[in-house]
């Protein structure tokens, strides 16, 4: 009797990452219509806090009662010596290579491997797939227009890590975008941070390796990145991997009957009269850039709700609890009264953009938050903080239409000043700016466009259904 299919899922930890793949294996799972399981080798996260993450959605997905088994891979010494954060995760990867093929080579022969699906930084387990012979995908967290990107990247290299790219006035050609100009690139790329320009370019070489690219976007949103990719735009003179347009692919947590404070309050606003302020789950800012954005958001006379977190402990990227009474301007709290909550803590980002109260969003641009942000049609103010979100940025304002540029001034640590904050939330948020009327109904059509691209018949769900056929190597479709 022939061994039962399994696809093989290798996620990053981290919630952002985590989540989001895991979320993709589900779907695909329920569009194999029970053709197959999924199994999850899962690593050990570096850091307390991030096991302590992964262990909680492990335990929590594996009382789902999907067809989905999680397997521990064994600990890891730390890499030491290393420049930066891209850098560990890459030795990090690389030191797991030996137990993810033991891992994979024990599922037999109970468990027939189909495919292996690993995340975008975790390329360097390709060889580990090549030796079983067992077609790999990358899982792409991020947008189409960032996988584009470093696709060219070999050859963009010149361009981007010569003398004074910083400072010069030159757009970089991002195929299927408006010109990019220097300011809107993803900050690892610069010539300052050449370390990990490498190691991003290594992955951007090898996913022309991968059997496909499973995208967390749609066509309906990248349609001419998309395009571009496929069309071999990218990478001249060399076809480009299968692109599977899956999303968006949105993580939501089950809901327990209790109603959060921040949603209470929201509850007592009136419809889309609320701005969010919320940077993710690594995103703060100092005492200067605090102080400017309580002035621009008291002189914009609109509700907000700022979600406003604590420098992080020394040694660590994540924030802590805001001590409001240090951090605040005096007298800001009593300015504000009953038009503004600032919120100390973690707050339950998906569920506040829900509520009809919510009419914009001053965001990291992290793309899961772009992808939730949309989801529930609420335009956004980007305020890019690292890794690809400026690219983000761009791409919301220039390319898709549903957000209100900000201005900042990059060499001062993307510092931003109360008049231009104040500038950008009126325009989001009054009824009278065009600019902001344009950002809230292309919001608007592109939550449509979400919600139809997921149900029957839509591009996302179709391009599941591929995916399905291509992995069980199925050419007439039948499970």
């Amino acid at each position: 009797m022939a061994s039962r299919p399994t696809v093989v899922l290798i996620p990053r930890w981290g919630s952002g990452h985590f989540m989001s793949a895991l979320e993709a294996g589900k779907k695909l799972l329920a569009s194999g219509d029970g053709a197959f399981s999924l199994t999850v080798l899962v690593m050990h996260a570096p850091t307390q806090e991030k096991a302590s993450e992964v262990e909680g959605h492990v335990r929590r997905e594996a009382a789902s009662g999907l067809d989905i088994r999680f397997l521990q891979l064994p600990a890891v010494e730390h890499p030491t010596d290393c420049v930066d954060q891209v850098e560990f995760v890459f030795r990090y990867v690389q030191l797991h290579a030996p137990n993810v093929k033991a891992a994979i080579d024990g599922l037999a022969p109970s468990s027939r491997v189909v495919a292996v699906v690993v995340d975008f930084f975790f390329t360097v387990l390709f060889d580990v797939a090549q030796e079983l012979s067992v077609p790999a995908y990358v899982y792409f967290t991020s947008p189409a227009a960032f996988l584009a990107l470093m696709l060219r990247l070999p050859a963009l290299r010149e361009d981007m890590t010569g003398p004074g790219f910083e400072n010069s006035e030159r757009a970089l050609h991002v195929p299927g975008l408006p010109p990019v100009p220097p300011s809107c690139m993803p900050v690892c790329l610069v010539k300052s941070r050449i370390q990990n320009y490498d190691t991003f370019e290594y992955h951007g070489r090898r996913f022309m390796e991968a059997r496909g690219v499973i995208v967390n976007t749609t066509v309906e949103l990248e349609a001419s990145v998309l395009a571009a990719i496929a069309d071999g735009r990218c990478v001249p003179g060399r076809p480009a991997p299968a692109l599977h347009a899956i999303g968006p692919v949105i993580w939501f947590e089950p809901k327990d009957g209790h109603r959060h404070e921040c949603v209470r309050w929201l509850d007592a606003q009136p419809p889309a009269s609320v701005v969010l302020l919320c940077f993710g789950s690594m995103g703060s800012h100092d005492a200067a850039q605090v102080r400017e954005i309580a002035a621009g958001l008291e002189r914009s006379g609109h509700r907000f709700l700022w979600v406003l977190r604590g420098p992080p402990v020394a040694g660590t990227r994540h924030p802590t609890d805001a001590n409001l009474d240090e951090l605040l301007p005096q007298g800001f709290l009593e300015a504000t009264a009953g038009r503004g909550l600032v919120w100390p803590t973690w707050a339950p980002q998906r569920e506040i953009l829900s509520h009809a109260a919510v009419g914009g969003f001053v965001t990291h641009c992290g793309w899961n938050s772009v992808l939730e942000s949309l989801w529930f049609g609420v335009p956004m103010v980007p305020w890019p903080l690292y890794g690809e979100q400026h690219l983000n940025a761009f791409e919301l304002v220039a390319g898709v239409g549903v957000a209100v540029a900000l201005e900042m001034d990059r060499k001062k640590g993307f510092f931003v000043e109360a008049a231009e904050l104040e500038r950008a939330v009126r325009s989001l948020m009054d009824g009278g700016s065009q600019e902001g009327r344009k950002a809230r109904a292309k919001a608007s059509e592109t939550s449509a466009e979400f919600r139809r691209a997921v149900g029957q018949g839509g591009s996302s769900c179709a391009a599941l259904q591929r995916l399905v056929v291509e992995i069980l190597d199925l050419p007439d479709g039948r499970k």
